[in-house]
């Protein structure tokens, strides 16, 4: 499918730059062209596919030099388009979703999505500069993804285990009572139900399947925990040296981080990603408070709650820390508040002493 031109298309004389707004979608694109006044130029749709990407820079170029690209969904359907625009030189904006008063006022298309994501990029008030997925961290982030879906299908077998032994009959409910974890799936993988003429063999059917079941699971686990362990190591050996910080945790933190780290401006926007900065919560005479962040990457908040509790259990620097922040009157949440927004501090410096601008991994 070729470019379509919804909007006339000339190149006035004035512009000396413009930029490009793009409403991504899984088949195509549609991108919106604003000279840096805000003046509305043209509008295109495009095939999403490596010659649409072509065609729209193409297209694009012809109203002056392009200073941003404002892309949406630059982690999902514009993925392929944010990679081709920076692997072309270009600047790539990150925009989230129209804004709904916007979106009240004026209606819903692509093209005024189009043009509202580039009048975000005139604004600055972008999402910022979008993660590459190009490199080791993006390998890391698809064997994450693995392990994390086979690790909920397990929990759902194991607990539908549980469910049917609640209610199994008598004499077998007996025999497996007192089993546990592993051992009880082992006990329920070897039963034999035999034909399913009866409510027991039936049950035996359905233990031993969800047995065997959650057993492959968590084989696709301990393989996928392999993987992370050798990738997170190559990737960021100082962050996995640090105290409390396993390949589970790590992977969490890098993918937060993206395969281009330098893209956030400060170890302080990287708290903020991570949802452990604290928010300004002030108003008229309520003046210096500060609330709980509840935003951020909240996996990337998980993994960093699991190192304080590693520390707060092993640890004995941070084991004196809590100790004195306790005589100083501080909450046991307040403290573990502190420890996790220093953790944000000092991770995110072990992130980027092994940053390299090439970090793919062959």
């Amino acid at each position: 499918m070729t470019s379509i031109a919804t909007s006339p298309a000339p190149v006035p004389a004035a512009v000396v730059g413009v930029v490009v707004g793009v409403d991504t979608h899984q088949d195509e694109h549609c991108a919106a062209v604003l000279d840096l006044r805000g003046a509305h130029l043209a509008t295109c749709t495009v095939m999403a596919s490596p010659t649409g990407y072509a065609q729209l820079c193409s297209w694009a170029t012809r109203f002056g030099p392009v200073t941003a690209w404002g892309v949406e969904g630059t982690g999902s359907y514009g993925a392929g388009l944010a990679r081709h625009l920076a692997g072309a030189g270009h600047t790539v904006l990150e925009v989230n979703r129209a804004d709904r008063q916007a979106r009240h006022q004026h209606g819903k298309s692509d093209p005024l999505d189009a043009v509202q994501t580039a009048r975000a990029v005139l604004a600055g008030t972008t999402a910022g500069i979008p993660k590459t997925n190009d490199g080791v961290v993006e390998m890391i982030r698809n064997i994450k993804r693995v392990k994390d879906s086979a690790t909920k299908a397990k929990t759902a077998a194991i607990n539908q285990l549980h469910a049917a032994l609640v209610t199994a009959p008598d004499q077998l409910r007996q025999q497996l009572r007192n089993l546990e974890g592993a051992r009880l799936l082992r006990a329920c993988a070897r039963l034999r139900p035999g034909p399913v003429t009866d409510p027991t063999a039936a049950t035996k059917y359905a233990l031993r399947t969800l047995a065997r079941r959650a057993q492959g699971l968590q084989a696709e686990v301990d393989a996928a925990d392999r993987q992370l362990d050798i990738l997170t190591d190559q990737a960021a050996p100082t962050l996995r040296a640090a105290y409390g910080v396993g390949p589970d945790s790590a992977a969490e933190l890098l993918v937060a981080d993206g395969d281009n780290p330098d893209r956030l401006a400060s170890e302080a926007s990287f708290a903020a990603l991570c949802g452990v900065a604290p928010v300004p919560a002030s108003s008229g005479k309520t003046n210096g408070r500060f609330r709980l962040s509840r935003g951020g990457n909240r996996r990337a908040n998980a993994a960093l709650y699991r190192v304080v509790l590693c520390r707060l259990r092993y640890d004995p620097e941070t084991r004196a820390y809590m100790d004195r922040r306790t005589k100083e009157g501080m909450s046991k949440k307040e403290i573990i508040r502190c420890l996790k927004r220093y953790l944000a501090r000092t991770l995110y410096q072990a992130v980027l002493t092994d940053y390299t601008p090439i970090t793919a991994i062959t």
